[in-house]
Parts: structure tokens; sequence; C-alpha cells
């Protein structure tokens, strides 16, 4: 299919009546950024944001809708201070990562080893990372595709892991980002079973261009002072949020959709993920309110404790693995526009996935080669076999937001917002009610 790809305003003249006048997913993504705000799973934000969503859903006319709770270990935050000791000392901007360690309440002061990717730290000798606050760069890259998501994210996922086995007393990062804010990104960490964590943080990029610049005039180690204190609070409840419209047909299989509910702390969660909870749940009640039941049931998941782990993704797939599923897609990469779709259907579907890039190409949407994932969440679910689609949104800027107290309201684009919603109206529709078999080749 010859791609097409057309400016927002163009989008805009391609408006159906009921994009224009449909305003469900600013509101949703309103309400929980305001009445709700920050989310962090397994705290009582996260807790309300449950009975929030529930008592929407509810409204909205879903069925089936309740609560499906689960236990998690769970980390919060607490103070945060970095300053560099010159002359003329300079607070740094910084957040800790999630599950980090603490260090003394009064804090802690050290030598800083600087590293300017994660390669160079790993293959450093011992001596140099032992009892040392370590600094790595690994700078990331923009991409319209957030794939160097994957390459520069590795540092904050096992980078404080391996400096603990080696015996650094701190380790820092430059923030997984794309912006010049001093605003630091947070993000999970995760330790190996016997390692003690260890503080662990990421710096504000203009704060890292800084230590960098410092570490390169002076043959002098830098020295830090740093005081970060989150504890862990022991297992805590969280939970997946499901409704349901129920289809004509059980055998055909269920149809999975969704965003995660819960966020991080810094910001609002707006991009991240109130936005895909919202279009997600707009397209659902649109496909509501059509006035005909669709063939497979449909079944709106809003995943919890996503951000510390994908806790809410393995709860539901033990939970529901045996049930039939059809199809699974996930809405969790801000709320620009939908510039490609990404297809992993049976070959029994092949023209259904032909409708359905047929059907998204007005919308400026080019149809990928690529297999799609499905999304985070769906991600247990996708690798058993259920077949999925990637609407997949432009990340040009979605890093510059991600996980930083300046992912809030003000950043969704209401245009793009409903841009994504008439893809996955069109989408859902087409998935919900196509006569071919979608589970063709899974196990039954």
């Amino acid at each position: 299919m010859k791609k097409i790809t057309l400016p927002l305003i163009a989008l805009l003249a391609l408006s159906t009546p009921a994009m224009a006048q449909d305003d469900l997913a600013w509101r949703i993504a309103e309400d929980l950024t305001t009445e709700i705000g920050p989310r962090l799973a397994g705290t009582e934000a996260e807790a309300k944001a449950r009975d929030w969503a529930v008592a929407r859903l509810k409204a909205l006319g879903f069925s089936n809708v309740r609560v499906d709770p689960f236990k998690m270990p769970t980390w919060i935050r607490g103070e945060e201070r970095a300053t560099l000791l010159r002359a003329n000392p300079q607070k740094l901007s910084i957040t800790a990562l999630g599950n980090s360690g603490a260090t003394p309440d009064k804090g802690l002061e050290g030598e800083i080893a600087v590293f300017s990717t994660f390669d160079a730290f790993k293959a450093a000798p011992d001596a140099a990372v032992k009892g040392k606050i370590i600094y790595v760069s690994h700078q990331m890259t923009r991409t319209q595709d957030g794939s160097s998501y994957g390459h520069f994210g590795v540092l904050r996922r096992q980078g404080p892991n391996l400096a603990a086995k080696r015996g650094a007393a701190a380790f820092l990062i430059r923030s997984i980002g794309t912006d010049s804010h001093r605003f630091p990104h947070a993000g999970n960490t995760a330790w190996d079973a016997g390692v003690s964590p260890i503080p662990a943080a990421a710096i504000s990029n203009p704060d890292a261009d800084q230590i960098e610049r410092l570490a390169a005039r002076t043959k002098t180690p830098l020295k830090l002072s740093l005081t970060l204190t989150p504890r862990f609070i022991g297992e805590q409840i969280s939970g997946n949020v499901i409704a349901e419209i129920p289809g004509s047909d059980p055998a055909a299989g269920l149809v999975v959709i969704g965003g995660h509910l819960d966020s991080w702390d810094l910001g609002t969660g707006a991009i991240d993920d109130a936005a895909g909870v919202a279009i997600t749940t707009a397209a659902a009640k649109r496909l509501l309110e059509n006035g005909k039941q669709p063939r497979r049931t449909v079944r709106l998941v809003l995943w919890g404790a996503e951000e510390v782990g994908l806790k809410g993704a393995s709860a539901y797939f033990a939970a529901h693995k045996g049930e039939a599923h059809a199809f699974a897609s996930e809405s969790d990469f801000g709320a620009d526009r939908v510039w490609q779709v990404k297809f992993r259907l049976p070959d029994a579907a092949r023209a259904l996935q032909e409708r359905i890039s047929l059907a998204l190409s007005p919308l400026g949407i080019a149809t990928s080669k690529a297999l799609a994932t499905g999304g985070p969440d769906v991600g247990e679910l996708i690798g058993s076999g259920v077949p999925g689609i990637d609407l997949e949104q432009d990340g040009t800027r979605y890093f510059d937001l991600h996980h930083t107290p300046d992912d809030t309201l003000d950043k969704i684009d209401r245009a793009q917002l409903q841009q994504n919603v008439e893809a996955w109206s069109i989408m859902l529709e087409m998935i919900a009610n196509a006569p071919e078999d979608l589970m063709a080749g899974q196990k039954k």
C-alpha cells in the first residue's frame, strides 16, 4: 500500500462528525490527572484511581466492571538532594530511581567516577568503581518510534545492580530522556536476589552536561553530597480495573484493549498513561453506543503497577491465561498522532488486515511490515500467541516528557488525541466484528 502522510490540519479536515463532537477522551484524561493526579503503584493514590475508574466505567454503561486485586512490594520516595562540592557548590536536579536504596539520613559524600557510556563503566576495573559514586552518561537519542529507549534504558534497569555488585557507594545516571530541561526522569531499576540496593538516581540532562564539562576541565576528582531517603513499605494492594462489552459469540474469543492506570509521582501521568486510558476507553464507548452488539466480547483493562515492573500485566496473565483471547492491544506511548500501524494477525485474517489498513489510511496512517508487539501490558498475551495490532503514535517528543514533572495535561494536544480515538475506534470495531478466525493457529 502506498504510504500516505498528511499534516495535522489535513487530518482535522478528514475528521468525522463523531470525532469533531466527541471530547470523552479529553474529559477522561483531564479528570484522572486533576481529581487523582500522580498514581504511584501500591499507594493510596493508585487505590483512589481504581475507585475513580470503577465509578466512571459504570457511569459510561460498561458491563462486568470490577477490580482484580493483587499484592505487590511497594517503594515510596523520600528526600532527594545532591550538591556538587566545589569552591562554588552547585545543587543538582535529581530523582531517585524506583527501588533505589537509601543513603544515611544525613546523606553521604564521595568522589564521582565519571563514565561516558554504560560499556565504559562495565569495562572499568573494580578499583575504579569500589567505594565511588558512579556517574554514567549514555546519552539518549531522539527517534519517532521510540526505538532508542530499549538501548539507552538498559542503563537505568541494570546499571545500579551491577554497580552494587562491584562495591559502588551510589549510582547516578543521565536521565533517560531527550529533553534539555532541568527535570530528571524517574523510572524503575531492579536488583538481583541477595544484592543490597544502593542509592540510585537520575540527574537532569543539563546537570549531567555540567558534570561532564567539569570532569573534562580538571584532573581532581569531583565530589558530591547525596541524600536519598526512599523506603520499602512492604506488600500493598494494587489491581487491574476491568470492564466489558459482552459479545454475541463467546467462541470467537476476547478482545483486550486498554492502558495502565498507575503513573510515576513527579508529574500527573498525563501522557503516561492517562492518555492511553482515555483513548481506549473512548474507543470502547463508541463501540458500546453504536447500537449493535459486537461479535466478540471487548474487555477494557486499566492495568495497575505497570511502571514498577508490569505487575498488573503478570497478574492479569496468571488469572486469565486460560480464557480464549482473540486479540490484545494497548495504548501506552503518549497522545500524539498515530502515524503507523503494525499487525500480528494469523494468515487466516490477511483480508482483515488489508481492510483495516485501508480504513486507517485516510487518517495519515501508513502500514509497516514489522510485527506488532501489542504494548507492554499485553506482552505476555502476545508472547503466548494472541494476535495484536500496534497503532503507533509519533514519539518524537515523548521522551522529553516521559517520567518527568513535566508530564502534565497541558502537554496533550486535543486534536491529536482525537485522531488517536478515531484510529482506535476504527480498528476496534473491525476487530470486534471480524468474521475471520482470529484464534487460528492458537492452542485451544
